[in-house]
C-alpha cells in the first residue's frame, strides 16, 4: 500500500531485504525497482542511476566483504527507541536447517566485518547494552575471542544469538560472560531428535543435552533466551505441556514458543508444497493471517490445535506467579542489579506483547 501510494504519484520505490531477494517478482508488481541481496554494493551504484534518470529494474548484489561499514546512527536521535542498540558483527550461518530464510538467502556464505570498523561503531555508545544480531556469532571462535576482548575494553553490556555447539567450551562461556554478556538466544527447536533430524538442526542432535548447556550459561551468569518451534511431525498435542515443562523447570530467562512458519525459498516451504500441506499458498499476502496462527497442516494435531498449544504455554510461561518462580529459583536472573532489571522489564514486555499481537486477545478485549 505504501509502495503503490508513491508509484501513483511518480515516485520511485525501491525495495531490498529478504522478501525482495526471495521472491524479486512478486514484489516487482508494486514498485519501481528491487534489489537482490545486500545493499553495501547495490546502493551506490543505485543512487547513481537515480541521479542519471538510468534507474534499473534489479540490482543483485555480489555479496561482497564487509569491510567499511559503520552506520550513521544520528537517523534515530530524539526517537522513542528501547535502551538496546542493535549491531551486526557478521552474516550468514553455517548450519542449513530447513526452515531458515538465512540459509535460503546466503546459503553457506559466511562474513564478518573487519573487527577496527565494529570498534568504531561501537566506541560512541559506551556504557549501552548491546544486541549482537548475528544469527550465528560464534562461527569462528578466533575472531569471537578477539570481538570479547575489544567489548571488554570498551565497556559494554551485550546480549547475541548463539548455537549450542559454542557451550561446550566452558573457557569460551566464561570470556564471554567476563567480556559483558548478559544473555544468549538459543534455539533449542525441540525436545524430540526425530524433528531435530527432519529440520536438519544437526548441531542440535550433536549437542543434545540442553540441560547441561543451560547449566553452563548460567554458571558463569549468563542468562538463557530458549526458543522452541511446534509443527513437525512427530511433535503432537502432549509435546506442548512437555515443552513448557522444560522451559518452566530450567527458570529460563525469556521463552518463546512459535508454530513452524515456512518462509518461500526455504526446504520446508518446497515440501510442504509438494506434500499439499499448505493451507495459504503466499500466507505472508493475505490480510487475515496473523501473528501467531498456523498457515500449513501439521501431521500429530489440527492447525487450530497447533495455534492454540502454542498461544496457550506463551500465556502460561509468562504468568506473573511462572515468572515471579523463574526469577527466584534460578540465581543467574538475579545475579546483580542489572540482571535483576533486565530480567523483570524484558519479562513484562514479553507478556504485553502477547497480548498486544496475538489476534484472539485484541478480539477478547475489545468484547
Amino acid at each position: 500500500e505504501i509502495a503503490q501510494t508513491y508509484e501513483s504519484k511518480n515516485i520511485p520505490v525501491i525495495a531490498g531485504g529478504f522478501h525482495a531477494t526471495l521472491l524479486p517478482e512478486e514484489v516487482l508488481e508494486f514498485v519501481r525497482t528491487v534489489v537482490v541481496g545486500d545493499a553495501e554494493d547495490t546502493w551506490p551504484r543505485i543512487l547513481d542511476d537515480l541521479l542519471n534518470d538510468t534507474l534499473q529494474e534489479r540490482y543483485f548484489s555480489t555479496m561482497p566483504p564487509m569491510c567499511d561499514t559503520v552506520p550513521d546512527r544520528s537517523l534515530f536521535k530524539r526517537q522513542r527507541y528501547l535502551p538496546i542498540l542493535p549491531v551486526q558483527f557478521g552474516r550468514g550461518c553455517p548450519h542449513q536447517c530447513d526452515f531458515c530464510s538465512i540459509h535460503a538467502v546466503y546459503d553457506s556464505s559466511l562474513r564478518q566485518r573487519n573487527l577496527d570498523d565494529l570498534c568504531r561503531e561501537l566506541a560512541p555508545i559506551r556504557g549501552k547494552h548491546i544486541l549482537l544480531t548475528d544469527d550465528n556469532l560464534l562461527h569462528n571462535k578466533k575472531m569471537a575471542e578477539n570481538l570479547f576482548i575489544e567489548l571488554k575494553n570498551i565497556g559494554l553490556r551485550w546480549s547475541c544469538q548463539i548455537s549450542i555447539n559454542a557451550i561446550a567450551d566452558k573457557n569460551f562461556i566464561a570470556h564471554m560472560a567476563e567480556s559483558g554478556c548478559t544473555s544468549v538466544t538459543i534455539g533449542f527447536e525441540s525436545l524430540n531428535t526425530g524433528n531435530l533430524r527432519q529440520m536438519n538442526k544437526n548441531v542440535n542432535q550433536h549437542h543434545f543435552n540442553y540441560s547441561e548447556a543451560i547449566h553452563a550459561c548460567n554458571e558463569v551468569g549468563i542468562m538463557v533466551y530458549g526458543t522452541f518451534v511446534f509443527g513437525y511431525d512427530h511433535d503432537t498435542k502432549e509435546s506442548f505441556n512437555e515443552t513448557l515443562d522444560f522451559a518452566l523447570a530450567h527458570n529460563l530467562f525469556l521463552a518463546n514458543f512459535n508454530p513452524l512458519t515456512p518462509f518461500p525459498g526455504t526446504r520446508l516451504y518446497d515440501r510442504l508444497m509438494a506434500e499439499n500441506r499448505m493451507i495459504y499458498k503466499g500466507w505472508w499476502l493475505k490480510d487475515d493471517v496473523r501473528y501467531g496462527q498456523a498457515v500449513f497442516h501439521p501431521r500429530g494435531m489440527t492447525a487450530d490445535e497447533l495455534e492454540e498449544g502454542c498461544f496457550r504455554i506463551r500465556t502460561e510461561f509468562n504468568t506473573h506467579r511462572n515468572t515471579a518462580l523463574r526469577f527466584i529459583r534460578n540465581k543467574t536472573n538475579r545475579k546483580s542489579t542489572y540482571n535483576s532489571v533486565v530480567f523483570l522489564s524484558s519479562n513484562r514486555a514479553s507478556r504485553k506483547e502477547i497480548r498486544r499481537k496475538q489476534g484472539k486477545i485484541a478480539t477478547w478485549t475489545e468484547g
